[in-house]
């Protein structure tokens, strides 16, 4: 079986569907396809979440949206009158029952996980409803299969689960077991208890990376509107070159480190059965099909070493700040401690002998800072935040063993006049990074490239 997965970047417009088609077909079967929602439609869902318990009319007003939203794609395929009038009825139906669990939130005045949970699930389910309808109308065998139905079962956790591989993998196996195409909604699995946890945002792609590995895929097809990996985001350097081979741990540091092209959790349960993941663009010659990335467990060393340049804004640093605080035991347990009873994630940690700096998402930055004056803990006189910067990685197989490396990076942000926030070497064997002032990202990158990639490293 191969796994294909169609994000929601694929789903923009009403003729985005068209060239989903001519994919599909281009498939022998059996087939997997794991479907995001709409492209827009979970931030649409999340934001009436947000706003429900105060406005009740803003329930009709998503109703519409959705509706709207698939009844003009489902009406370029269907042109029964009576087949039309049934499809809509089921489509209103569903979306009905997701109307119930917002009228609860009104009414009570929040969003318990379960129920958050439950209805941002509804993007990936009608989406998948969608395609199936339509696929069926062009005499393409298929068959809806839910996460529910086929037994995808988490570790409980809601809004970031993991699945249960131990649970899982078998019943999910032997669910598909005819020679058709399945539709599966991502984003979502199922509890020990039977309720929906999300997978996190972005979640579709590990949905489909653990059911590819349930059922020991031939490999994982995921479909984006991007042309693969590329040497550096080709806003800031338009002439970033293709990586056409890359491993699982350097497309995860990437992915980890702000390239959003494939969720950073997808290749956990590939690596683990060797599954091979390739990346194909939408936008791309659907009459000469080729993955532009291919990802396995395969190391591939290049004459340049370094394969690409990534950034991320999402990041701010919190320094605690004291004599020895570094070196004094238990200071940085009870505050890593702390951070995860409040659901802080931290990022990594730098300490020397009088500051401890913690990365955090911006999100979690000003929550970490409150937390730390709350915590008053002995040792740390002075809570300090950094903002406003960029974190810029690059990543390759060999990187860390290669002698030079840190002094091309140096060079390259020296030459600019650039000056290194922090530096992280040798954590990972396939990435390091410098953290910058977020206005000198764009003319650090391009000089990083400029010295990591030219024509004779090709």
């Amino acid at each position: 079986m191969k796994i294909v997965k169609f994000g929601g970047s694929n789903l923009k417009k009403r003729e985005d569907i068209s060239k989903l088609v001519k994919v599909i077909k281009s498939y022998e079967k059996p087939l997997i396809i794991v479907i995001s929602a709409l492209y827009g439609m979970t931030d649409t869902i999340l934001s009436t979440i947000e706003q429900v318990n105060h406005n009740y009319e803003i329930i009709d007003e998503l109703k519409h949206k959705l509706l709207k939203a698939h009844k003009d794609i489902l009406s370029d395929y269907l042109f029964e009158a009576e087949q039309i009038q049934l499809t809509f009825k089921e489509l209103e139906n569903r979306v009905e029952l997701m109307k119930r669990f917002l009228l609860g939130i009104h009414y009570i005045g929040e969003a318990p996980d379960f129920v958050k949970d439950h209805v941002l699930s509804y993007g990936e389910r009608l989406s998948a409803f969608t395609l199936f309808k339509i696929l069926n109308q062009l005499q393409i065998s298929c068959k809806e299969a839910t996460p529910e139905e086929m037994g995808l079962l988490t570790d409980g956790e809601f809004s970031n689960a993991s699945v249960d591989f131990e649970q899982s993998s078998d019943q999910v196996a032997s669910f598909f077991n005819e020679q058709l195409i399945y539709i599966v909604p991502g984003f979502y699995g199922i509890s020990p208890s039977g309720k929906i946890n999300l997978f996190g945002r972005g979640g579709s792609d590990y949905s489909a990376a653990a059911i590819a590995k349930c059922v020991k895929a031939q490999s994982l097809d995921l479909w984006k509107d991007v042309k693969g990996f590329l040497s550096a985001d080709p806003k800031i350097v338009p002439n970033a070159w293709n990586i056409k081979k890359m491993s699982y741990q350097e497309a995860a540091e990437l992915s980890y480190f702000g390239a959003e092209i494939i969720h950073p959790r997808a290749f956990e349960p590939l690596k683990a059965d060797n599954i091979p993941l390739n990346l194909f663009n939408i936008d791309g010659d659907l009459d000469d099909i080729k993955p532009l990335t291919v990802i396995s467990s395969k190391s591939v060393k290049t004459n340049y070493i370094v394969k690409s340049c990534s950034y991320t804004n999402d990041i701010g640093i919190l320094q605690l700040k004291g004599p020895g605080v570094g070196v004094k035991p238990g200071i940085l347990a009870d505050v890593t401690n702390a951070m995860k009873m409040e659901g802080i994630n931290i990022k990594s940690v730098l300490t020397s002998q009088t500051i401890i700096s913690i990365l955090l998402s911006s999100a979690d930055l000003y929550q970490a800072y409150q937390l730390m004056h709350r915590l008053n803990v002995h040792g740390i006189n002075e809570v300090a935040l950094k903002e406003d910067i960029s974190l810029i990685a690059i990543v390759g197989e060999g990187l860390n063993d290669t002698p030079g490396i840190a002094a091309k990076l140096f060079t390259a942000i020296s030459r600019k006049k650039i000056n290194a926030k922090v530096v992280s070497m040798g954590v990972s064997d396939v990435a390091s990074y410098i953290i910058v002032d977020a206005q000198q990202r764009n003319d650090a990158i391009k000089s990083i490239h400029e010295e990591f990639f030219n024509e004779k490293h090709r």
